[in-house]
C-alpha cells in the first residue's frame, strides 16, 4: 500500500492554528508523526534577561493565558524563597483559592472545546457559562478576566472582602458538573471515540516526561500539591485512574474539578477565621536575588510547571527557564498516535490538553 503524508494544522481548527502535525499514514494507518512547533513563540525566556522582576512578572500569566496564576505564583515563589520571605495564612489561602479556580477554569474550558472538536456542540456551551461566572469573579478582584497580574512578590495585591462569589461558585458547579457528566460521560459516541484509544502506557509515560492529569490518567499517584507549602494544610485526594486512555483523561479532569471544588471549601473557612491580611512585600525597585540558581515547581492544569533562575546579583535574571507540561505532551504525540488511525488524531491529541502558548515560550 501507498504511504502518504499529511499536515494535520496548523490550519486545521482543532489545532487553532499554531500546530502542525506532519503525519505519514498508510491507508488511514498513522505510521508516524512529527510534531512541527514555532508558530506562536514569543521569546518569553529571553526577555527576562533584560527585564526587572517586577517588569517581567506581568508578562509570566501569558505563558499559558488558561493558567496564568500558576505561573505568577512560581516567579513570585522563587523570589520569596530567596528572600526567604514567609507568607501569612491568609495570603496563602488566597493564593490557594485562586489556583484551584483557575484549575477548575482552564478544566471547563478543555472539556467544552474536547467535545467541540469531537462534534459535540452543547457541551461547548454549558461549559463556558459555568467558566464565564469564574472569569468574571477573577475580573472584579484583580481587574482583568485573564492574564490577571495580581500576585506579587510577597503576597498579592489586594486583599479579598467579600466570598459570597466564591461561594456561589462552589455551590452551583457540582450540580453543573452531573448535567455534563449525564450528557457526555456514557454518551455511546463519545465511549467509542475514546475508550480504549491513545492508551498511555506508564512506561512510554515516565520515558516521555509526562505529568499532571495524563499521567494520573495512567495509574500513577503522583500530584506535586500533596508536598506543596501552599497546601500543606489542605486535606485532599489526587485523582488516580487506571484506564489510561482518552475516555480517563477525560473522567480525570471531571473528578479534577470536584477535587479543586473541595479544597476551594477548606481555603474559604482559612479566609473566614483570619481576617488579617499580613504581608512582608518585596520592595521591587531594588529587587536583587542572591548569586545563585533557584528551582521552583507547581502543579498546574497540564502537569508539572517549573521555574529555573541563574541569577548574577543584577536587577534581571542571568537565565530563566520555563518547564511547561504541554511541551512534553506534544513530543508524546510522535509515540500515542503512532499505529492510531486517521480519524482518531484529534480524540487522542485533544485528550492530552494541549495548549500551545505553554510549548512556544
Amino acid at each position: 500500500m501507498s504511504k502518504l503524508k499529511l499536515n494535520l494544522g496548523p490550519q486545521h481548527p482543532s489545532t487553532h492554528g499554531v500546530l502542525r502535525l506532519i503525519l505519514e499514514l498508510e491507508g488511514e494507518k498513522i505510521i508516524s508523526c512529527e510534531p512541527d512547533i514555532g508558530y506562536l513563540h514569543r521569546g518569553m525566556e529571553k526577555m527576562a534577561e533584560k527585564l526587572s522582576y517586577i517588569q517581567y512578572l506581568p508578562l509570566v500569566d501569558r505563558i499559558d493565558y488558561l493558567a496564568g496564576f500558576f505561573y505568577s505564583e512560581l516567579l513570585c515563589r522563587t523570589v520569596e524563597k530567596a528572600l526567604g520571605v514567609e507568607l501569612s495564612k491568609r495570603v496563602k489561602a488566597i493564593r490557594v483559592m485562586l489556583l484551584e479556580l483557575n484549575r477548575i477554569a482552564s478544566h471547563l474550558l478543555w472539556i467544552g472545546a474536547f467535545l467541540m472538536d469531537l462534534g459535540a456542540v452543547s457541551p461547548f456551551f454549558y461549559a463556558f457559562r459555568e467558566r464565564e461566572v469564574i472569569l468574571k469573579y477573577f475580573e472584579k478582584i484583580t481587574g482583568q478576566r485573564m492574564m490577571n497580574n495580581y500576585f506579587v512578590f510577597g503576597g498579592v495585591r489586594r486583599d479579598i472582602f467579600s466570598l459570597e462569589d466564591v461561594e456561589n461558585i462552589i455551590n452551583i458547579l457540582p450540580d453543573k458538573v452531573k448535567d455534563y457528566e449525564a450528557l457526555i460521560t456514557e454518551n455511546p459516541i463519545f465511549v467509542q471515540r475514546t475508550k480504549g484509544k491513545g492508551v498511555l502506557d506508564k512506561e512510554t509515560a515516565f520515558n516521555f516526561g509526562i505529568t499532571g492529569v495524563n499521567l494520573r490518567a495512567s495509574g500513577v499517584n503522583l500530584d506535586f500539591r500533596v508536598k506543596d507549602y501552599l497546601y500543606e494544610r489542605i486535606d485532599f485526594n489526587p485523582v488516580v485512574l487506571d484506564g489510561a486512555d482518552s475516555w480517563s483523561r477525560y473522567k480525570a479532569r471531571v473528578l479534577e474539578i470536584k477535587e479543586s471544588i473541595n479544597i476551594i471549601k477548606q481555603t474559604l473557612k482559612v479566609l473566614e477565621s483570619e481576617k488579617e491580611l499580613e504581608q512582608k512585600l518585596v520592595n521591587p525597585l531594588n529587587l536583587t536575588l542572591p548569586e545563585g540558581e533557584y528551582i521552583q515547581e507547581i502543579e498546574a492544569p497540564r502537569g508539572l510547571a517549573s521555574i529555573y533562575i541563574k541569577s548574577t546579583e543584577e536587577k534581571s535574571p542571568y537565565r530563566l527557564k520555563w518547564r511547561t507540561g504541554s511541551y512534553y505532551s506534544v513530543n508524546l504525540l510522535r509515540k500515542i498516535l503512532k499505529g492510531a488511525y486517521l480519524n482518531d488524531a484529534i480524540a487522542i491529541s485533544g485528550s492530552l490538553d494541549i495548549i500551545l502558548p505553554e510549548v512556544d515560550k
